[in-house]
């Protein structure tokens, strides 16, 4: 089992911060005991956006009759990328934009929801092998993952690149050639973007190419980079910025963010071809014009990241 520490000090390090994530199961998502919501850290609020949400009714008549009788969808999440998906510090709730939109989609649906916490890069094959109905992770839609899933956009991304404290090497977004630089396994930044932007930054300039290196997760990134054994780190905007404020001045994040010359929206995913698309489509796409959309991203520092439509790619 993955276990979950606080933060404490800053001389606990990145890997302190980011260390969110445990075994996958169920979880309601309740308010911490006794605590008023206002009084409680980002990370310690444990309350359920969808509290009090009703069904949509066109959504819940697109639902396959198999789906309703067993009245519940299990949704697979790498639960390791605060903001947007990671445990809160009891070691058993998800929290972040993710999980709160996972619940509304739900509620929009009338279904119980369950996590399961996985790696991202396990996600596809468990929903392909029926594992799971559907992710909620931060995931863009390339061509490789459309070709065995049907992806939905809920939200728009966006990658960076933090460097270490100060910038001391002097990096820019255009001079990473020959640089070692982290990413994660599975991620939309090593599979796509990373050669990309070394084709056309580096290599078809005649200079040497970006050196990606395939690290598990985030925190792992984040950490080697502290310790100064890669020179940056290529991830989720969002995520990067929440590390930063968590524990400052460990590391710089480029401006602007790195421009990947690609659409930057992410989208729930489930089975290519499943028969719960089209309810799900509908549930997200009422979310989309649901007030609790805005405020779970308000709430999460990303209200730049919203999107009105919910389109099938």
């Amino acid at each position: 089992m993955k276990t979950i520490n606080k933060i404490q000090t800053a001389a606990a390090g990145l890997a302190v911060v980011l260390a969110l994530s445990a075994c996958g199961g169920a979880a309601t998502g309740t308010q911490a005991a006794g605590a008023p919501a206002a009084e409680l850290s980002k990370t310690q609020n444990t309350r359920d956006v969808s509290e009090g949400v009703q069904p949509d009714a066109a959504a819940v008549a697109l639902l396959p009759q198999s789906v309703k009788d067993k009245g519940e969808l299990t949704v697979a999440m790498d639960l390791s990328s605060p903001p947007m998906t990671f445990l809160a510090e009891d070691n058993k709730t998800p929290i972040g934009v993710n999980p709160d939109l996972a619940r509304l989609v739900a509620k929009k649906l009338g279904l119980k929801l369950k996590f399961e916490n996985t790696a991202f890069d396990t996600i596809i094959p468990g929903i392909d092998g029926g594992r799971y109905d559907f992710t909620a992770t931060t995931m863009s839609a390339t061509p490789e993952r459309l070709k065995v899933l049907d992806m939905i956009n809920y939200l728009k991304g966006g990658s960076a690149v933090a460097v270490a404290k100060g910038n001391p090497l002097k990096l820019t977004n255009d001079t990473l050639c020959g640089k070692n630089i982290g990413v994660t396994k599975g991620s939309t930044q090593q599979l796509k973007h990373l050669p990309n932007v070394s084709k056309w930054t580096c290599e078809d300039k005649g200079l040497p190419a970006i050196n990606g290196v395939t690290l598990p997760n985030v925190q792992e990134a984040l950490t080697q980079l502290d310790s100064k054994r890669i020179d940056g780190v290529f991830y989720d905007a969002s995520a990067l910025a929440w590390a930063n404020a968590q524990q400052p001045d460990h590391f710089t994040t480029l401006e602007p963010r790195m421009d990947t010359r690609s659409d930057t929206t992410v989208a729930m995913g489930l089975k290519k071809g499943s028969p719960l698309t089209p309810a799900l489509q509908k549930a997200i796409q009422s979310v989309l014009e649901s007030p609790e959309y805005k405020k779970s991203l308000e709430y999460w520092g990303l209200a730049g990241s919203a999107i009105t439509e919910a389109a099938i790619r």
